[in-house]
């Protein structure tokens, strides 16, 4: 196998837009230099100018049949823009598989692109994709279970960004070992995110002493996906993966807190944000001598960009598992990357699993 990671996207909304950007933004970086949400501008020898789109699906109408270049950047796409120059990537976006990928509320600004679903398995031999990212959006369950049927048949190794529970299923893992492929899932975390930071303080509370009794996590943004998120039939794999990502440091410690003391996950559209994500974050506890205390904070991002980092690294961690005949799920990297992982490890010591990853399957540059 060669050192180019050829990847595939299934889902080209703004995430996809932020990834496309930054392998072009960094595609020069120097080996040793230091590049903000990378691990390793060189990962294992795998360069981020190694990663080469193969293909992209959508049902967008704005979207389908444009060069990936152009359509990272159609509406209803609203995240910022940081490499313009894109070249065209002979990329064209084909026509996806519909099926519960188009919720309510999108329905009422996307107009599904005419024609039937192309032939997805076809398309990415064809291609010679090796690793295939799922950006669908929230709520996407048997899209995704479809479209997983779509990769194991081609060959492929997965990257599920989004809460459709996949790597860490006994059944998709058995499915995927089988077929001697990996994966890393499932519902990406950001570089500096909502769940990361939330969890990072349970820690600091549970490594200094202090029960935590009641926390909540609140977020609002103006993207597809926050609207998207407005039909609450859609949200549960999402609260589940959000609030599972907390409460699982929690209770690694020993410890237990209610359902009712804890709440997480999105809480509603504000239009005017666009790929702007607000979080406000409490967590009240007691110290020393049962007093009470509370912690309360806001944290303002680009939802987009801040995971993007993290998926450049995720694609080269699956090419290093394909290439040293790795299947399954990918425990540790997936618990670095992932909010609900195969297993949820505290996130030091999911670094330094996925570092010892890296240097254990390390490529040799050719």
């Amino acid at each position: 196998m060669s050192n180019k990671v050829r990847v595939a996207i299934i889902g080209v909304g703004n995430c996809a837009s932020s990834l496309v950007q930054g392998v072009h933004y960094y595609k020069t970086a120097k080996p040793d230099e230091f590049v903000p949400g990378l691990m390793h501008v060189d990962l294992g020898g795998l360069h981020i100018s190694d990663i080469e789109f193969t293909a992209a699906f959508d049902i967008n109408k704005t979207k389908v049949g444009k060069d990936l270049s152009e359509a990272i950047f159609a509406e209803p796409n609203c995240t910022t823009v940081f490499q313009n120059n894109i070249p065209k990537l002979g990329v064209p976006v084909h026509r996806g598989m519909t099926h519960d990928g188009l919720g309510h509320y999108l329905k009422e600004i996307i107009e599904k692109a005419p024609g039937p679903t192309d032939d997805i398995v076809g398309i990415l031999k064809d291609t010679k994709t090796e690793v295939v990212i799922n950006y669908l959006p929230v709520g996407s369950e048997m899209a995704t279970k479809w479209y997983v049927e779509q990769v194991l048949d081609a060959g492929c190794a997965l990257v599920n960004c989004i809460p459709v529970f996949i790597a860490r299923e006994k059944y998709w893992q058995g499915r995927f070992a089988e077929r001697g492929l990996p994966v890393i899932g499932d519902d990406i975390k950001s570089q500096v995110g909502a769940t990361i930071l939330h969890r990072i303080l349970t820690n600091l509370f549970l490594d200094r002493g202090m029960p935590i009794e009641r926390t909540y996590q609140l977020n609002t943004g103006g993207n597809t996906d926050f609207l998207n998120m407005l039909e609450r039939a859609r949200l549960d794999s999402k609260k589940e993966s959000k609030t599972n990502a907390v409460k699982s440091q929690i209770e690694r410690r020993g410890r237990h807190i209610d359902d009712r003391n804890i709440h997480v996950g999105p809480s509603d559209f504000v239009p005017w944000q666009k790929d702007n994500k607000i979080c406000y974050l409490r967590i009240e506890g007691r110290h020393f001598g049962d007093v009470p205390m509370n912690l309360e904070c806001r944290l303002s991002v680009e939802d987009s960009p801040n995971s993007a980092g993290i998926v450049i690294d995720a694609v080269r961690i699956a090419k290093l598992a394909l290439n040293k005949g790795i299947s399954g799920a990918i425990e540790g990297p997936s618990a670095f990357f992932m909010k609900s992982p195969p297993i949820q490890f505290d996130d030091h010591e999911a670094l330094r699993l996925t570092e010892e990853f890296i240097l254990e399957n390390s490529l040799a540059r050719g």
